[in-house]
């Protein structure tokens, strides 16, 4: 059943009931915000690592360009946390097929859409282009729009191979074993609008210290990342965008406002082409982690050459 969303009308939000795990009952969440006139055109957005669907205004241009938008709030993530689940835990990428499949029929079969664009940031990046080439040849997704994905660990060369290989070893025994990372609260700092930001979020779900980050986590993001290493074939044309900077600081510092300060950009720029055959890279001076939520005049430059893409490349 579909309801009004959190956000308010015209956003509109539904359960996509899952088979229950090892904790109990599962769901994801889809919100819809359709275009003023009808479409046969759609996009799929979907989050990244302790964060949900609240970027409006990416979903508003999106609405302004002739296409319906879909945000999916994978399970264990903003609209779809129960009281009894771990937030934001998975053991394998995997588990998120469920609703990917069941989203994209709702909005092939049920509401007619013909041409369909998966855009993911961060985590969701990875997990929408490993999902992407799962379901290559079957005309399901037409384009992937990929914003900052997180596609290796922004840690040195030791800690992203035999240290990740051993943890997630030690993984198989204790899935949920918390490691002791930095937080990444000067990141959200940066977002939210009650402290140096712009932006207005549900500090309960996407909070400004992070989340904890588990072992199982770590291990199935480290598996998702070996498998791109080994070459994504991914049959629709790929646009990737991330800034030209990464921020490294561990105090604040205002170049956090011109910088990725989640991922390490070289990462992102040097996997990439694992990605698919048609891989279109452009690194976004002064972008941040999130580009469409950068500064006003960046994020105009962000939706100014994803147009240009969208215009080239789909249907």
């Amino acid at each position: 059943m579909t309801e009004t969303d959190i956000l308010g009308a015209p956003y509109e939000s539904q359960t996509i009931e899952l088979p229950d795990d090892d904790e109990g009952a599962v769901v994801a969440t889809l919100v819809r915000r359709r275009a003023d006139t009808p479409t046969d055109r759609a996009v799929l957005y979907v989050h990244g690592f302790v964060d949900y669907f609240f970027q409006t205004n990416l979903a508003e241009h999106y609405t302004s360009r002739g296409f319906d938008f879909y945000a999916l709030d994978l399970r264990k993530y903003g609209r779809s946390i129960r009281p009894h689940q771990t937030p934001y835990f998975c053991r394998s990428i995997t588990e998120y097929w469920p609703e990917l499949d069941e989203a994209a029929r709702i909005i092939r079969e049920r509401d007619g859409h013909r041409v369909l664009l998966v855009n993911g940031h961060s985590t969701g990046g990875l997990i929408t282009a490993v999902w992407a080439h799962r379901v290559r040849g079957r005309g399901i997704v037409d384009g992937l729009y990929l914003n900052s994905p997180f596609l290796d660990l922004n840690a040195p060369w030791l800690a992203r191979n035999p240290v990740a290989d051993a943890a997630s070893v030690l993984a198989l025994r204790r899935p949920k074993t918390v490691l002791p990372l930095p937080s990444l609260g000067l990141y959200a700092r940066s977002l939210h609008r009650e402290h140096d930001g712009e932006w207005d979020f549900d500090l309960g779900w996407k909070p400004l210290a992070g989340a904890p980050v588990r072992l199982g986590w770590l291990r199935a993001i480290h598996v998702a990342h070996r498998r791109v290493r080994a070459g994504l074939e991914v049959d629709a044309p790929i646009l990737v965008h991330c800034s030209t900077e990464t921020f490294r600081g561990r105090h604040w510092d205002d170049a956090i406002f011109r910088a990725d300060a989640v991922l390490d950009v070289d990462h992102i720029a040097r996997w990439s082409h694992k990605l698919g055959r048609h891989v279109t890279l452009v690194k976004i001076e002064g972008s941040i982690h999130d580009v469409v939520l950068s500064a006003e005049p960046v994020r105009k430059e962000v939706f100014a050459d994803l147009d240009r893409w969208a215009g080239a490349y789909l249907p």
